[in-house]
C-alpha cells in the first residue's frame, strides 16, 4: 500500500470511539483477516498488518492523541514497526496466539524486552539543523549473581504448574481457540522457589545508560525518535525492546512555529510604514533586510520562501511570515512632537493638547467654574 489509510477507518471505528471499542473491532478485524484462516491470501495478509498498525497507534492513549492532532506525520519515529507476522504475534501474543485457529502451530516465541521512554530537549536552532544528543536512561542489566534466572544460586527453576511448563495457555470457545500469555509465569514456562537476594527474584538490576541520539533537521515538539534494540533486554531470550526519545523543543523569543513554518514579529515606525523602506529581520540563517512598501498597514505581512523549519521528510521546507507593527515611541523629543503637531494640522486632525501638570489643570478647572454663571 502506497498510501496510509485513517487508522479509525482502517477498524472501521469512529474517531469517538472508546479503547473498548477499538479493542473489540481489532479482535474482529484479527479473526477475519488471520494468515490461518486465509492461508496464500496476501491480500488478507496486507489487511492483516494494517489492523494491527491501526490498533497498535489506537490503543495507546499518548500515540492516538498525536495521531488525532497531526495524522500520519506526527507519528514519525513512533510505533511498533511489524516487519513480517512473526512482530505481530510477538507484539500482541497475549491478545492472541498462533493457534488463534488451531491450525498454526507456530509455537512459543521468545517475548521481547521492554520499550524505554525518556525526554529530550533542544532548542529552535538545533530543532532547525539537527543536532546530536546524548540521553542518559535506567535500563536493566543481567543479574550477575542468578545470570538473570531470578532463583538464588544453586537453586534450580521449577516448571509452572498452572500451564504444564508452556508458558501459554489455551481457553476454546465454541471452534475458535484462544491462545494467551500464563498468568502465573508470564510466558517463561518456569517458577522461582527460592528467590535471588541481588535482584529479589527480578533477573536484572538497574543500570545507568548513556546513548547518542541523532536528532533529524525539522523535528517537531512532542514528535519521537526511535532507538531501535536499546530498550530493556528480553528476560526470556528474545530481542531487546527499544528506546524512544521524546522530543521537546523549547520556545523561541523571537519565532512562533506554526508546523514547518516559523512566525517573526517586527516593530516599524511610522514613517517606515507611510513611506516605505528596509528592515532587518532575524532569520535561522542569521540577520538579513527586507523591503517595506508605502502604505503598510499594522498586521500586514511579508513570506520568506523556505526561510522556516526543514521537513524531517526532506520535502519542502516551510516559510517565514514577517508580520509588520507599527511601533508608537510613548516619549517625543520637542523636535518630534513639533512635526507629528504640524502633520496633524495638515491632515485636519484633532490631537490631545500639551499636556499640563495636574496643579495647572485643577486651577483652570476652579478658575472656569468661578467664571460660570
Amino acid at each position: 500500500m502506497t498510501e496510509k489509510r485513517c487508522y479509525y477507518e482502517v477498524l472501521n471505528v469512529a474517531q469517538t470511539a472508546s479503547a473498548d471499542d477499538i479493542s473489540v473491532a481489532y479482535r474482529k478485524m484479527a479473526i477475519q483477516f488471520h494468515p490461518d484462516k486465509n492461508p496464500g491470501d496476501e491480500a488478507a495478509i496486507d489487511r492483516f498488518k494494517e489492523a494491527a498498525e491501526a490498533f497498535e497507534i489506537l490503543s495507546d492513549t499518548e500515540k492516538r492523541s498525536r495521531y488525532d492532532r497531526y495524522g500520519h506525520a506526527g507519528l514519525q519515529g513512533t510505533g511498533q514497526q511489524f516487519h513480517d507476522l512473526n512482530d505481530i504475534f510477538e507484539a500482541f501474543g497475549d491478545m492472541f496466539g498462533g493457534g488463534i485457529f488451531g491450525g498454526g502451530g507456530r509455537g512459543r516465541r521468545p517475548r521481547r524486552g521492554a520499550d524505554i521512554e525518556t525526554d529530550l530537549t533542544i532548542d529552535l536552532f538545533s530543532a532547525a539543523q539537527g543536532v546530536k544528543k546524548q540521553v542518559t536512561f535506567s535500563r536493566h542489566r543481567r543479574c550477575e549473581d542468578c545470570q538473570g534466572n531470578g532463583a538464588a544460586g544453586g537453586t534450580a527453576l521449577e516448571s509452572c504448574q498452572y500451564c504444564g511448563g508452556h508458558g501459554q495457555v489455551i481457553q476454546s470457545s465454541g471452534i475458535l481457540r484462544m491462545q494467551t500469555t500464563c498468568p502465573s509465569c508470564h510466558g517463561g514456562g518456569s517458577t522461582i522457589r527460592e528467590q535471588c537476594e541481588s535482584c529479589r527474584g527480578e533477573g536484572y538490576q538497574e543500570d545507568a545508560v548513556t546513548c547518542d541520539v541523532t536528532v533529524p533537521a525539522g523535528i517537531d515538539n512532542q514528535m519521537q525518535i526511535r532507538l531501535s534494540g536499546q530498550g530493556h533486554p528480553s528476560s526470556h531470550g528474545g530481542s531487546p525492546g527499544d528506546l524512544y526519545c521524546l522530543v521537546n523543543v523549547e520556545d523561541h523569543p523571537l519565532f512562533q512555529r506554526q508546523g514547518n513554518h516559523l512566525i517573526c514579529r517586527v516593530p516599524i515606525t511610522y514613517s517606515q510604514a507611510v513611506l516605505g523602506g528596509t528592515v532587518d529581520i532575524p532569520t535561522l540563517e542569521g540577520p538579513e533586510s527586507i523591503e517595506i512598501k508605502s502604505g503598510t498597514r499594522a498586521g500586514d505581512v511579508v513570506k520568506l520562501p523556505r526561510r522556516g523549519m526543514p521537513d524531517p521528510r526532506g520535502r519542502r521546507a516551510g516559510d517565514l511570515h514577517v508580520q509588520l507593527d507599527i511601533d508608537v515611541p510613548k516619549k517625543l523629543s520637542s523636535e518630534q512632537e513639533e512635526m507629528i503637531r504640524k502633520l496633524a494640522e495638515i491632515e485636519l486632525s484633532h490631537v490631545t493638547p500639551h499636556r499640563k501638570s495636574f496643579l495647572d489643570t485643577l486651577k483652570g478647572y476652579f478658575v472656569n467654574q468661578d467664571q460660570s454663571p
